[in-house]
């Protein structure tokens, strides 16, 4: 498969960073693209931007998202929507706990459950998860987070066997620190305080970056499926050994 084999795209979180720079580029190549988000009035400035199709739906409210995707065929489908919250599970709050599982696991299953099908019947589709360098490797704090990212890497390598033997590929990407808005809306930092602490003075990708490494997959020939895609700056490591003095 490839951009000539596809006619429509739907994008979640579209409106901002990687799922706007996705929805973007999807548009740039001619797809039909859906753009699901909570915010309005971005779609709405998205959509007259790149003539995307704005829904405004709070992914995790599954019958709204039912509402939304009813009827639609989808051959390319980006899980992109998700949220992070610092500290690890000794300081999570119940109501942290249930939004990283409903955002960035559940939302994804439903969606997923939604759209699927119709791919296998028409016999043509590509679904790329969004997971994290978080699903591969430990660091400290953002316990829930990393869980529901684990599940995301599972969960695409599971629907790579549900597919076995239709042209539907299943592609997860893992990125690294990439310059989007995720630290200061979910890490209580303002966006200038969010830019000088996480991404002033270093050199990594934003989101254009990744619109560009996803289409590259998607455009590959059908009888290639890139299962796993992991992207971060020259100078991330995902390593790293710690340990903790408890000797003076």
């Amino acid at each position: 498969m490839s951009f000539s084999d596809y006619r429509t795209a739907l994008v979640t979180g579209a409106s901002a960073g990687m799922g706007t720079a996705l929805v973007e580029r999807l548009c740039a190549e001619g797809l039909t693209v859906h753009a699901l988000a909570r915010r309005a009035d971005r779609l709405d400035e998205l959509a007259a931007r790149t003539g995307c199709i704005p829904h405004a739906v709070d992914i995790t409210d599954t019958e709204a998202l039912k509402a939304a995707v009813e009827g639609l065929e989808i051959d390319v489908l980006i899980n992109n929507a998700g949220v992070g919250r610092a500290g690890n599970i000794t300081t999570m709050d119940e109501f942290g706990v249930d939004e990283l599982i409903d955002l960035n696991l559940r939302a994804v299953l439903h969606i997923t459950r939604l759209l699927l099908p119709g791919m296998l019947e028409r016999d043509r589709g590509h679904i790329v998860n969004i997971g994290s360098m978080a699903g591969q490797y430990n660091f400290g704090g953002n316990t829930v987070y990393h869980a529901t990212k684990a599940a995301i890497r599972m969960l695409s390598q599971q629907l790579r066997i549900d597919v076995n033997g239709k042209r539907v590929r299943i592609t997860e990407f893992s990125p690294g620190r990439v310059e989007t808005e995720i630290f200061d809306r979910n890490h209580g930092m303002s966006k200038d305080e969010a830019r000088q602490h996480w991404y002033e003075g270093y050199e990594i990708p934003g989101p254009a970056d990744v619109a560009d490494a996803i289409a590259y997959v998607i455009n590959l020939p059908s009888h290639i499926t890139i299962g796993h895609m992991e992207m971060m700056s020259t100078f991330q490591a995902p390593g790293g050994l710690s340990i903790v003095k408890t000797a003076k």
